[in-house]
């Protein structure tokens, strides 16, 4: 069982940056894939960018790359995602998510979400 927990949203201005933190609890954290999605008011939750447990591989939405930055501590059960660049499209609710499935993009696929966190860029 793994439970997770985001935080580090707030407001930004266009251009700024924000990390966001997803602290878990549970054993298993270091063998799990991590994933950041997000939800936009009136849209569907979309992938963001995920890491690996076995080689910390990174893959990421083409509407982020090159200005997001997904991590992990596997230490201190702690996945980040920096945010740079930022633009008023990013504005959403962000979710961390878990799942043992190598190289997941759905989230249908992950097993466990925290609550959310809310982001919202200024333009």
């Amino acid at each position: 069982q793994v439970q997770l927990a985001e935080s580090g949203g707030g407001l930004a201005q266009a251009g700024g940056s924000l990390r966001l933190s997803c602290a878990a609890s549970g054993r298993a954290f270091g063998s799990y894939t991590m994933g950041w999605f997000r939800q936009a008011p009136g849209k569907e939750r979309e992938f963001v960018a995920r890491i690996e447990w076995t080689d910390s591989s990174t893959y990421y939405a083409d509407s982020v790359r090159g200005r997001f930055t997904i991590s992990r501590d596997n230490a201190r059960n702690t996945v980040y995602l920096q945010m740079n660049s930022l633009k008023s499209e990013d504005t959403a609710i962000y979710y961390c998510a878990g799942t043992p499935t190598y190289g997941s993009l759905t989230a249908a696929v992950y097993r466990y979400w925290g609550q959310g966190t809310q982001v919202t860029v200024s333009s």
